[in-house]
């Protein structure tokens, strides 16, 4: 099945509504995971333990679907954005806070991986298709 790269390596490809993005090379990928590793390792001391369990409890749940639990992800994420300094680029630290909960959540329940991953590129897909194909883009220039 498809891979969790974590290296910045491009291992398989969007899923949850085939988004694709343009051509790029390698070393433009890897340049904008390193910046965004960055952020994150930073953004990683901010988040509660109590909103990762909060989250986990979400990803359990065999009531919800994925789209209550996207929603729930999306609402999380608005919430943790506000504790985030204004000088850092909205969507980037979202998109950052998203991985971030998603690493911590696969790290206290590994089983959860599938739907946790699944459900972060859903998300991502949605929210920030544009700000990603538009951060390539201006990688490459």
């Amino acid at each position: 099945d498809d891979e969790l790269q974590t290296d910045g390596n491009r291992s398989g490809h969007f899923r949850n509504g085939d988004v694709e993005l343009p051509p790029t090379n390698e070393e433009v990928l890897r340049i904008i995971a390193a910046q965004l590793a960055e952020i994150g390792d930073q953004l990683d001391k901010e988040i509660q333990e109590r909103v990762v369990n909060g989250l986990v409890q979400h990803f359990m749940n065999e009531n919800l679907s994925n789209e209550e639990i996207t929603q729930h992800m999306s609402r999380v994420v608005r919430e943790l954005i506000q504790a985030i300094p204004s000088d850092m680029e909205q969507e980037k630290a979202m998109l950052v806070l998203a991985m971030v909960l998603t690493k911590k959540i696969v790290n206290t329940v590994p089983f959860l991986l599938r739907r946790v991953f699944d459900t972060t590129v859903n998300y991502m897909n949605r929210q920030f298709h544009n700000y990603i194909v538009d951060m390539v883009s201006a990688v490459k220039e």
